[in-house]
């Protein structure tokens, strides 16, 4: 009976040894399957972090892009020229407040509808040579309507009135001296410009900020004669007496009749 207990002892003690070789065996399987996961969790995170490194540096130039895109005449060295017009945002807005009318002509409002003239400069017949329909002579037809267009052309300018001044020279009986007539104040050369001209060129260069050139050229098409040449000093005489301006320093005195005879 004893010796029968001892086996009993002993199988039992042999089966457990092996349940516990079966759960070693079964715990160390799951635990290389628990590795492998872990390791493909850990090469999955890898791979994240490389693309948010990879994101981290496009959004990085996505940035600088957009603060060079940003960019433009008032926040960088860039030129005006440079500059959008359909992003560039307006430096300033306006004070002026909407009106609530519409845009154009107001109702109520006078027109200003360009008339024809009932006595025009010039008239030109457009006749019709043949019939439009048949092809036969219109040479003797009757005319059965006129319809009338007129066009406003700008007359050239008119050439300049041109003074002469004669200094007459006279042999005196008394003493046979002769004595020559003095030529008004600021007529000094055979040929000159007046001051009429010289103020248009003033009023050109000074209020109308016409470049020299240009005024010089501009004066030359206007009154047919060569350029006006020197024009630089004709601001300098802003501050003359307005009948000095228009008749010039003296000239205003002979023009009422004070030492020259018109003829």
């Amino acid at each position: 009976m004893a010796t029968y207990a001892g086996y009993t002892a002993v199988g039992a003690a042999s089966a457990g040894v092996r349940w516990l070789h079966a759960r070693v065996a079964e715990l160390e399987a799951h635990n290389e399957v628990m590795a492998a996961q872990l390791a493909a969790r850990d090469a999955q995170l890898e791979a994240a972090q490389a693309k948010l490194a990879v994101l981290a540096v496009l959004a990085e130039q996505i940035e600088d892009l957009r603060r060079r895109l940003g960019k433009d005449s008032s926040t960088s060295s860039k030129p005006p020229s440079s500059d959008n017009p359909y992003t560039k945002k307006p430096t300033g807005r306006s004070l002026r407040s909407r009106s609530g009318r519409n845009p154009g002509k107001q109702p109520g409002t006078p027109s200003s509808t360009l008339r024809q003239s009932g006595h025009p400069d010039d008239t030109v017949r457009c006749v019709p040579g043949a019939c439009a329909a048949c092809g036969a002579d219109l040479a003797d037809a009757a005319v059965a309507s006129v319809q009338k267009r007129q066009v406003f052309e700008a007359a050239p300018p008119p050439p300049p009135t041109v003074t002469e001044y004669q200094m007459v020279a006279k042999l005196c009986p008394a003493c046979g001296k002769t004595t020559t007539g003095t030529a008004p104040t600021g007529v000094a050369s055979l040929a000159q410009y007046g001051p009429g001209v010289h103020a248009k060129a003033a009023l050109a260069v000074c209020a109308h900020y016409l470049p020299i050139a240009r005024c010089r050229r501009a004066g030359g098409r206007l009154y047919g004669r060569s350029g006006l040449g020197r024009v630089h000093g004709v601001g300098t005489r802003e501050g003359r007496d307005p009948a000095e301006a228009v008749h010039g320093p003296g000239l205003g005195a002979a023009a009422a009749g004070g030492g020259a005879v018109r003829r």
